[in-house]
């Protein structure tokens, strides 16, 4: 169905998200009770996520919370305080004059996490086999389709480092898509070369939930080391990572990361005033109370500001048919592609109320489809 979204009433759902870290208490000594127990501590953090990741595939996820922002890098990422994009995997990009042409060259020494070399052909590998794969249903594909044309940029080698991308036509938002997970070709590849007894790819099946950690190859800061369902996700600091510090120490400094399964906020927020959660995402709800006891349970909260996301609500405009009969009921259809019946409805909601009393002030109104947080 073709919906259309409404701008004129988006409110931004977690406006009121608030970090609370533990602001007195070492990394190495924020362990959950299963881990107490450990003869060996390192230094480590743990965050609650509220349901299992449901794909260890970073092309075929389309859910959150998802793994991949911790195990993967793409080309390039978005710097979260100036909004300017930043170098990952390429160490640098060059753009033609007609703005047609994007080079990107990839650091030296690159690895994957079990040792093998990154290159180009892994780039090549990941977004021409499979992102752009009629085969393998992705997310990604459509974010590169480009003009009226709607025509997929052509992607290729230059050498080792450099990829080259040629667009049909200027596209400003082409950088957006130098940020996707790359994947490794020398792991991956045979697996859209064969496909199982249901004439599928293999690939489809690759790399779910049930795939021991160890056999996921990784090129981000860390890499899976255990997955215990409804229980916890833990990362361990992935020795090949390419950043350094100042000093030309690798990073990260924090050796793992646990992703406590809490399926209840309430839970969450019990855990984290127990000692076995090192920083919560605070919903509205709880951000009075917990702003009242920081002094006394020894934590900060801090407000991030306004996100990146917003609530909004939309109509559907689809005037098609099935089997002679209307996808939407034709009276709704009429109301729905009135503009003047959705203006009338943007004016009668009151936001600032919404904010008010669901938000508990903490929120703030968008006027426009740019977000408020975005420095553009």
């Amino acid at each position: 169905m073709k919906l259309i979204n409404w701008s004129l009433i988006k409110c931004r759902r977690w406006i009121a998200f608030v970090l609370v870290i533990l602001a007195t208490v070492s990394l190495s000594a924020c362990n959950p009770e299963n881990f107490k127990s450990q003869a060996a501590q390192v230094p480590q953090i743990v965050f609650s996520i509220l349901s299992d990741p449901k794909t260890f595939n970073a092309v075929l996820s389309a859910e959150s919370p998802n793994v991949f922002g911790l195990i993967y890098d793409g080309l390039i990422t978005e710097n979260p305080i100036t909004g300017q994009k930043e170098g990952a995997l390429a160490e640098s990009w060059e753009v033609s004059e007609d703005k047609l042409k994007f080079v990107f060259t990839l650091r030296k020494g690159l690895k994957w996490s079990d040792g093998q070399p990154l290159t180009a052909d892994d780039v090549v590998f990941t977004y021409n086999d499979l992102v752009l794969n009629k085969d393998i249903p992705n997310n990604s594909r459509d974010g590169l389709r480009i003009g009226l044309s709607q025509a997929f940029p052509k992607i290729q080698k230059l050498d080792d480092r450099k990829i080259e991308f040629i667009l049909p036509e200027p596209y400003a938002p082409f950088l957006d898509t130098a940020g996707l997970p790359i994947l490794p070709a020398h792991i991956l590849r045979k697996t859209i070369e064969t496909k199982g007894s249901d004439g599928k790819l293999q690939f489809l099946s690759t790399w779910g939930v049930d795939t021991p950690p160890d056999k996921i190859i990784v090129n981000g800061t860390y890499k899976l080391r255990n997955y215990s369902t409804s229980q916890r996700v833990i990362f361990e600091r992935n020795p090949n990572y390419w950043k350094k510090d100042e000093q030309g120490d690798r990073l990260p400094y924090i050796e793992r990361v646990i992703w406590a399964i809490v399926e209840s906020q309430d839970t969450s927020l019990l855990q984290f005033r127990s000692g076995n959660l090192d920083s919560l995402a605070v919903s509205p709800e709880f951000f009075s109370l917990l702003k009242r006891e920081e002094e006394r349970g020894n934590f900060t909260i801090y407000n991030g500001g306004p996100a990146y996301g917003s609530q909004y609500v939309f109509f559907n405009l689809n005037k098609g048919k099935r089997n002679g009969t209307p996808l939407v009921n034709p009276v709704k259809s009429r109301w729905f592609n009135n503009v003047k019946f959705r203006q009338a409805i943007a004016s009668a909601i009151d936001r600032q109320r919404m904010i008010n009393n669901i938000y508990r002030g903490l929120g703030a109104t968008q006027n426009s489809l740019i977000s408020i947080q975005s420095p553009f």
